[in-house]
């Protein structure tokens, strides 16, 4: 019997990826772990149709930032604990509250009213005060959507402070692996690979000591925010992304205003998995 040929593997040709149309608003590329397109997408419409409203934007992240806000109060007798009285009048002094006694240096002073030493507080907070800001569920709806609908629009990103002039298209849209991915330096080559160096120098030297007395009450280090993820699921992104300094992951579950607007500040760069960006449209319709 003679010799079998060997079988040879026939290869599946490529689709080829025409780059004219990414330049419609609709389509976003799909970018892989190195960096190349490798497929592409269609854009939600709320990214597309949804108005920018930074007044809306910057009440709902108040509105969340009020939420970790601690009730302070003073103690009610304090700055009254003393047995100071009013000398009346017709001795041509303020009728004050003065302590009484004599031959020492603090009888005869000013006590128990405010602007005198060790006296009360004129209006000290109180812990019935309302310090949680609320919003309206419709507002609050709008403004994760608004927030959203800025992270496509380059010129608010890079006004953000984001370094993206070398990026082609915003959202930055990877392929799923991306969630899996649980090693620092990987992902920092992930960021390398889709042209975002100069962000990656941008915010290791953002992180400084902050001037003033915050530094001394648990604010010392004021770091710069960096990208930001948005996956379906967490495989392993969040332990490789918790060592960059400023980067933060969310999926699409736990995706909030002040994540996609850090201070207010409306577009804040975000690297989509293809999953999530594809969920995210039918979660804001509902």
């Amino acid at each position: 019997m003679g010799e079998e040929p060997e079988k040879i593997e026939e290869t599946k040709p490529t689709a080829e990826i025409n780059l004219e149309e990414f330049n419609k608003p609709e389509i976003l590329p799909v970018y892989s772990l190195d960096g190349k397109i490798v497929g592409k997408v269609e854009v939600p419409k709320i990214f597309i149709s949804t108005p920018i409203r930074p007044d809306v934007v910057k009440r709902a992240v108040l509105a969340i930032q009020s939420r970790r806000f601690q009730p302070k109060g003073r103690d009610p007798m304090a700055g009254k604990r003393t047995t100071a009285e009013s000398r009346g009048v017709g001795l041509g002094i303020a009728r004050i509250p003065r302590v009484k006694g004599a031959g020492t240096p603090r009888a005869g002073q000013g006590a128990f009213a405010p602007g005198t030493v060790g006296g009360r507080l004129a209006h000290p907070p109180t812990p019935e005060k309302i310090i949680i800001k609320r919003i309206n569920k419709k507002e609050k709806k709008l403004a994760l959507k608004s927030a959203l609908a800025a992270t496509t629009k380059k010129d608010l990103v890079e006004k953000r402070g984001h370094k993206v002039e070398d990026v082609f298209r915003l959202p930055i849209i990877v392929e799923d692996e991306i969630e899996e991915v649980k090693n620092t330096r990987k992902l920092r080559d992930v960021l390398k690979a889709l042209k975002l160096e100069k962000e990656l120098e941008r915010i290791v030297e953002g992180r400084r000591i902050r001037a003033g007395k915050g530094k001394g009450r648990g604010r010392r280090i004021k770091q710069a925010k960096g990208p930001l993820f948005i996956v379906n699921e967490d495989r392993g992104i969040v332990k490789a992304a918790s060592n960059l300094p400023g980067v933060d992951v969310a999926t699409t579950k736990n995706l909030n205003v002040e994540l996609l607007a850090p201070g207010t500040h409306l577009g804040r760069l975000t690297i989509w998995s293809e999953s999530a960006f594809k969920e995210v449209g039918g979660l804001l319709t509902k």
